[in-house]
């Protein structure tokens, strides 16, 4: 499988760094079970980042810290059997989903699509954060134009199935849209496939019609 979109340099580094927030990195590390140019890039950036840490001065620990900690470690709760989780829906499987969302999704009783707009659907991962961000898996039908929007902060896109083309260009299975405050445009699904996405927000979206925005608390995006 080819992969045509990365993230921004920035991301890939704020990810490896642990600095991105929780539905963000969910994103990019989604895209990089299907990037092995991105998983090299991580590789490097937490290679230095360790070199970096292990010239650093030496921080002291006392023998008081040392022993609670290792008691903490001795005291650690063992795992309960937990049960094996319910075989996912036929669409779920059909979608061959990589390893980092698969654990995201079984952890919902009944993902089921919720209906969003005409021709569009949702599965909701992670539900509004403080800074009114979302994580969701997104089904349009094919052909279908989404409204022109832009972004109040970023936003991760990844392709799970079928395609998508905007002001950007394409991007299929595998490819992840990385969008700032300074994008607005207006995708539009595959003619034949329609698409799957894995969106994830940190901000509200942005729309320029005043319907839009009217409804928008209601539709939560």
């Amino acid at each position: 499988m080819t992969v045509d979109h990365h993230p921004f340099e920035a991301t890939l580094l704020a990810y490896a760094s642990g600095h991105l927030p929780e539905g963000l990195s969910l994103a990019v590390a989604t895209h990089l079970a299907w990037c092995a140019e991105c998983r090299d890039a991580v590789d490097a950036a937490e290679t230095v980042a360790g070199l970096l840490l292990a010239q650093g001065p030496q921080a002291e620990c006392s023998d008081a810290l040392l022993a609670r900690t290792l008691g903490a470690l001795d005291r650690r709760p063992q795992p309960s059997h937990q049960p094996p989780p319910a075989p996912r829906q036929a669409f779920l499987q059909e979608l061959k989903m990589p390893q980092p969302l698969q654990g995201y999704v079984q952890r919902l009783d009944r993902a089921r699509w919720r209906w969003l707009a005409p021709g569009v659907e949702q599965i909701p991962l992670i539900g509004r954060t403080g800074g009114g961000g979302t994580v969701r898996l997104l089904r349009v039908r094919p052909g279908m134009r989404m409204p022109l929007h832009g972004h109040c902060g970023s936003e991760l896109a990844v392709v799970l199935s079928g395609a998508y083309e905007d002001e950007l260009g394409r991007f299929a299975r595998g490819d992840l849209a990385d969008h700032g405050e300074e994008v607005t445009h207006q995708p539009r699904s595959d003619l034949r496939e329609g698409c799957v996405c894995l969106i994830a927000t940190d901000r509200p979206l942005r729309f320029s019609t005043p319907l839009l925005r009217l409804v928008q608390p209601m539709l939560g995006i």
